[in-house]
């Protein structure tokens, strides 16, 4: 998809309404914490996910063009607790699969009374292109290619905030491959977005952000370095064929250069928390005993994934 597609303006209505989430760069704060203040109301005193009618008799397609369970899950659970018919895409078994067009399978949907389409594709601005041809039904992107996730984002500033309320003075950060994950990028847009001016990149070299971006970020080889007195630690899960772009030969290697420890967490503030996007490789991006250990919010981050997507559809079913 060409680049040009990928524009913050498609999201947003005349009167900046936000009728689509496509991604978070230029989304303007007042939107970004109104998403975060409705998601917080949907979550009860100890953290249980209320019920809401907010999206009755309306009817809500997953299209998920690459395999996901956790996030795909989460958006029907956020559905359904919003009182929306869930339409689950057999992606496998349709016309698309008969070369049938894509926008063609999207009208066809959009003709069976659909309201909002939860889209992931491998090519980045694929639910930009539909947002621009397809009038009338809302977008969600659930991730595209390596450009963006925003609800992952929304669901981690989320879990910052319910430990860390104020983000203009903390320091963040992400370790992993900065380079290909769409969750980095869009964490880095929300943050900046949300305040917080020391955002950290630990990386090898081959997975690092693009040497000019280094500029608004601090960038760092040397994962102990990076980790000095942080408030929050973001471990991105790393797939083994980046490995092997970036020369790491194995997982035992990144392991010990790049992996999260007990020692390492040590180097950051004694009130650090620990967050990853799931799902976890133990032994390969962060050890057991962190994953499980009290500063980890792993499995937070999972519940307010369907508050965010809760409040995210809440929000666009209110601006159709």
């Amino acid at each position: 998809m060409k680049q040009n597609l990928i524009s913050n303006h498609v999201q947003l209505d005349e009167s900046g309404k936000l009728i689509h989430l496509l991604g978070l760069e230029g989304l303007p704060k007042s939107q970004l914490l109104d998403i975060l203040d409705k998601a917080s109301n949907l979550l009860d005193n100890n953290g249980n996910l209320k019920k809401s009618k907010a999206l009755d008799d309306m009817s809500v397609a997953n299209l998920f063009f690459e395999p996901s369970t956790r996030t795909r899950n989460t958006f029907e659970i956020a559905a359904m607790r919003n009182s929306a018919n869930v339409i689950n895409v057999d992606l496998a078994n349709s016309a698309l699969k008969k070369n049938e067009a894509l926008m063609d399978t999207m009208h066809t949907l959009k003709a069976m009374q659909i309201d909002m389409f939860v889209i992931r594709h491998k090519q980045s601005g694929l639910p930009h292109h539909v947002a621009q041809h397809l009038k009338g039904v809302s977008i969600l992107n659930a991730g595209d290619g390596t450009n963006a996730h925003p609800t992952q984002a929304l669901l981690d500033m989320l879990s910052i905030h319910q430990h860390k309320p104020n983000f203009k003075d903390l320091s963040v950060a992400i370790v992993g491959d900065i380079t290909h994950s769409r969750v980095a990028h869009s964490d880095i847009h929300a943050l900046k977005t949300l305040g917080v001016t020391d955002i950290r990149l630990i990386a090898p070299k081959a997975l690092q952000h693009e040497s000019e971006r280094c500029d608004t970020v601090r960038c760092f080889s040397d994962m102990d370095l990076g980790l000095k007195d942080c408030d929050v630690i973001m471990v991105l899960r790393l797939q083994k064929e980046r490995m092997l772009e970036a020369e790491i030969p194995n997982e035992q290697e990144y392991f010990e250069n790049y992996g999260l420890t007990s020692e390492r967490l040590k180097l950051a503030k004694k009130d650090a928390i620990v967050m990853h996007p799931g799902p976890i490789n133990r032994g390969v991006e962060i050890d057991s005993t962190v994953a499980d250990c009290d500063q980890s919010i792993i499995l937070q981050q999972v519940t307010n994934g369907i508050a965010i997507r809760m409040a995210v559809m809440q929000i666009l079913a209110k601006n159709s």
